[in-house]
């Protein structure tokens, strides 16, 4: 009987552009938009330019754009680290609806352009890679269960660990890779899993986070190149004896592996951000901003704001005195004290002078409360209660916010969201949207 890698591998080889619906080419290509313009913005922090100035000393002369940084080129690995590293610097980067433990955009996207860069690969190539790679990364994370005792309430970074898998495919795909090379590509990405979160439990260390994805995207390109070479890895990669639900997970559910392939479209269920803020502080945020909104208080009118959720909401985000900015964008408290005082749709408001700003402060450390609603599950739903100094409360419970599948942006949304990314350049940003938004037609994929 087939495995688990055997039959997921033979899918992404035999993919075809013609087998894809419409509706998940179209999302496919939003999210490569919304990609490649948080890598742009991402490229310019700090973290960002550690990584570059690696790949750029140890990756020279390549092929590969590095996105944001205008006219630089290295080899494929490198390109995939460091862009990789740029999708996730700032908590803008894309995941999934319902969560599964993966991201749709930062461990995919970076991959798939340098290997198209690489090999002068097209759009439409592009395309049926990325849709590839979506439909098995979905599938991996979600069988570990997310929501439940596997990977990060054990204390890994979820992404990090299944992202390698579908870079493999992304990479692979655009190689050309059979279905025993894609095979074995899986099972070499099993082995370079990586990322755990001592980093939300320490007052230093925030940069970590950023380069997970990269090292995701990067091991990708290792094992797709690899595995075309002829190096093999085990076919039980996934549900085997120390394969990676043994391994990560206390109830994983192989079935989930491969349950619905080439019929229910994972690709579908990508969720793009709003706000440059963990996922778990997208409702709050969003829903204590229309009541802002709605009822005409401002941030030095309250008195206290109460977050319901989840368990890992308690577990994970309950960060009261963070000591950086990933520490903050992860931190809950510290999101919804920001939105109070400043417009958490503009990225350029999260920044060391919120860090520092003294009613912000206050206001997470005395504020705003955290408290868990065990009905929801690991659900990102959320009940926002709102105690105003005049007496008056509001309250809204919400299970979505703005990008998820059900509420995507609109296409001006994503343009503007896009030609922020680029200033300065909105002239050639505006032709690079629309060459991105066309991209099945495109003889090459680059962002050159």
């Amino acid at each position: 009987m087939a495995t688990s890698a055997q039959i997921l591998g033979k899918f992404a080889a035999d993919l075809r552009f013609e087998d894809i619906p419409p509706a998940a080419v179209k999302r496919a290509k939003e999210c490569i938009i919304d990609i490649v313009a948080v890598s742009a913005f991402g490229s310019r922090f700090e973290w960002s330019r550690m990584v570059a100035d690696y790949a750029r000393r140890y990756g020279a002369g390549g092929p590969c754009s590095l996105i944001g940084l205008k006219g630089e080129r290295v080899h494929a690995p490198y390109a995939a680290l460091a862009n990789g590293t740029f999708a996730n610097a700032f908590e803008q980067d894309s995941s999934y609806y319902p969560q599964a433990g993966a991201h749709s955009g930062s461990p995919l996207v970076p991959p798939l352009l340098a290997a198209c860069e690489e090999t002068g690969a097209d759009g439409r190539t592009a395309v049926t890679a990325y849709v590839a790679a979506c439909e098995v990364n979905y599938r991996i994370g979600e069988a570990a269960h997310h929501a439940r005792e596997s990977p990060e309430p054990l204390g890994f970074h979820a992404p990090g660990l299944c992202g390698p898998y579908g870079a493999a495919v992304a990479a692979g795909k655009v190689l050309g890779l059979d279905a025993e090379q894609m095979t074995h590509a899986l099972g070499i990405a099993g082995s370079l899993s990586s990322g755990i979160l001592a980093l939300t439990k320490s007052q230093q260390g925030g940069m970590l986070k950023r380069l997970h994805l990269g090292r995701a995207a990067e091991s990708g390109v290792l094992a797709a190149r690899l595995a075309a070479g002829g190096f093999t890895g085990p076919e039980t990669v996934l549900e085997g004896k120390f394969g990676y639900l043994d391994v990560y997970c206390r109830d994983g559910d192989p079935v989930r592996l491969t349950a619905g392939l080439g019929k229910e479209w994972k690709t579908l269920r990508i969720a793009m951000k709003r706000y440059a803020l963990h996922g778990s502080a997208q409702i709050p945020v969003q829903s204590l901003r229309e009541l802002m909104a709605e009822h005409g208080f401002k941030g030095g009118d309250v008195a206290k704001v109460v977050v319901g959720g989840s368990r890992k909401l308690i577990s994970h985000h309950n960060i009261v005195e963070p000591g950086e900015i990933m520490h903050a964008q992860y931190s809950v408290p510290f999101c919804v004290a920001l939105a109070l005082f400043r417009d958490p749709e503009d990225p350029n408001s999260i920044d060391e002078s919120a860090l520092a700003d003294p009613a912000i402060r206050a206001a997470c450390r005395n504020t705003v409360e955290l408290r868990e609603r065990p009905e929801v599950g690991n659900s990102f739903n959320a009940r926002v209660t709102v105690r105003l100094k005049d007496g008056r409360e509001f309250v809204r419970d919400a299970d979505s916010f703005k990008g998820r599948p059900e509420s995507p942006f609109s296409r001006e949304e994503l343009r503007r969201k896009f030609l922020f990314s680029f200033p300065g350049e909105e002239d050639a940003a505006g032709k690079l949207f629309e060459r991105l938004e066309n991209l099945e037609a495109q003889p090459r994929f680059t962002v050159a």
